[in-house]
């Protein structure tokens, strides 16, 4: 299906013309979940090879067709770029019962969505901008009829995962599209099937963790180190939610570090050069992925050409900016609402076709495992200098620290060595704040509680620049790319 005309109110912009040849048209897209959008994204990547038109063509029986922008009214004016919609349905009712026992795939389908994310391509087809947007978003779904009972239903509060549950891949879109008044041009759903197939049709995916990842709903169990994860023991890592405390932000995290993964074997193994291996990947994938019917075959070619030099670092990810946490809504439950301010201004990149975040050098800042903006400190002059304190203080805040910004006179004022005081249930934290202070020492007490101390001795000269080990620390929205949460 062509994509209208843009709006005459707003020119295209100029832009050099690639010497790769014509930029592929821009599309009305929509895809499905994390893992989905892992899947469909790869098959983008897959077709980067140039694969003739002949081994391509006879896949596109392989898609079931979806019409989720029938009748749709009042759409967001249409950006630069492409704006592809990847939703993940749980799926579990095509799984068999062997998968069900080793994944821990029982319970009944939610018929909802697991994951749902934007993925915007650039109209110079150079980047790929990845938005994780949580399941338990708040959200107002528009006025719409029942697709099941007929039934005309007023505007009402659901959280955003609900809306396929309620009104399929149609609802879904037109919801997604009031919360960031983005528009979407294609619309890609994924399952679990789906999913597994793709990783083992690749022969895995490396996947790092600094940390031992275990979650018994899931069934996730790695050791902390380097790892290459077939189909099933991918889903348990994409689908944990009960590894730590940051739950599904959590999981949309790992989420995102797999899908760089993905890319980068996808890009890197020999499925591009050889066409019959490609032939045969893409007929895994497609044969259980539900695509808008405006995405065929010359779409698919289009795209690859255009990314045949895509690569992790042409990618980034981020998950849509939380303003409150917990947030109640009767009838609903707990719910998370988004910033108005800064997810504005995220989805305003997104209809501009500008990169999500500037990414500065970071090669000075030393990595730590805990990230400053997560560490509270208290600082105390223990010297007889005055306005040490506030020096220790400000360096430490430049940093990244949060500390209270009201220093305070030590009890002994003849410290020779800065001391970082701490209960030993922070001593990550602790560590993390030493090496900042070259030289300090670690001194634990216990019952100290969550807020360290720092007592500066006549010893201190700077405090030396740190950075978390793990870009995604320090900031659930923070946007970091491909390479930067891939394998060293």
């Amino acid at each position: 299906m062509p994509t209208p005309p843009r709006s005459p109110s707003r020119p295209p912009r100029r832009r050099p013309q690639p010497s790769r040849g014509r930029r592929p048209a821009v599309q009305r897209k929509k895809p499905r979940w994390a893992m989905r959008a892992v899947t469909t994204l790869s098959v983008v990547v897959l077709a980067s090879a140039g694969i003739g038109h002949a081994v391509v063509t006879s896949l596109d029986a392989d898609i079931a067709r979806v019409d989720p922008f029938r009748d749709m009214k009042n759409r967001p004016q249409a950006g630069h770029g492409m704006n592809v919609l990847l939703v993940g349905t749980d799926g579990r009712d095509r799984v068999t019962e062997e998968e069900r026992r080793a994944y821990r795939l029982g319970g009944a389908p939610c018929h909802c969505t697991d994951t749902i994310m934007i993925v915007h391509l650039s109209e110079d087809r150079e980047r790929a901008s990845v938005v994780s947007l949580p399941r338990d978003s708040y959200a107002m779904t528009p006025a719409h009829t029942d697709g099941v009972s007929g039934k005309r239903h007023g505007g009402h509060p659901v959280k955003l995962n609900a809306a396929y549950a309620e009104g399929g891949p149609q609802l879904t879109v037109r919801t997604v599209e009031n919360m960031t008044h983005v528009k979407i041009d294609h619309y890609l759903e994924v399952d679990f099937t789906s999913f597994m197939k793709t990783v083992d049709v690749l022969d895995g995916v490396r996947i790092c963790t600094a940390e031992p990842l275990k979650d018994r709903y899931s069934g996730l169990d790695l050791p902390a180190g380097t790892h290459t994860l077939r189909g099933g023991q991918a889903l348990q890592y994409v689908r944990a939610r009960h590894v730590d405390g940051a739950s599904d932000l959590g999981r949309m995290h790992r989420q995102q570090r797999f899908l760089a993964a993905l890319i980068e074997r996808a890009t890197s193994s020999g499925v591009l050069l050889n066409p019959m291996r490609f032939r045969d990947v893409t007929r895994a994938v497609l044969s259980s992925v539900r695509a808008d019917k405006g995405f065929g075959t010359d779409e698919l070619l289009d795209l690859g050409r255009a990314m045949r030099n895509f690569s992790p670092s042409s990618s980034e990810f981020t998950t849509v900016p939380i303003g409150r946490m917990g947030y109640a809504v009767k009838g609903v439950g707990s719910t998370l609402r988004w910033d108005p301010v800064r997810s504005g201004r995220l989805f305003r990149a997104l209809r501009e076709d500008e990169p999500l975040a500037v990414h500065k050098h970071r090669s000075r800042a030393l990595a730590v495992a805990v990230a400053p903006q997560q560490i509270r400190v208290q600082v105390e002059n223990g010297t007889s200098e005055a306005g040490l304190g506030k020096r220790v203080d400000a360096g430490l805040a430049a940093t990244g620290f949060r500390t209270t910004r009201v220093p305070k006179n030590a009890a002994d004022r003849s410290l020779k060595r800065t001391v970082v005081a701490y209960d030993p249930r922070w001593d990550r934290s602790a560590k993390s704040l030493a090496a900042a202070l070259p030289g300090s020492e670690l001194r634990a007490v216990k019952g100290q509680g969550p807020v360290l101390k720092v007592i500066a001795g006549a010893d201190f000269r700077k405090v030396r620049k740190v950075r978390a080990d793990d870009p995604y620390q320090g900031e659930e929205s923070a946007v970091v790319r491909g390479d930067e949460i891939g394998c060293a």
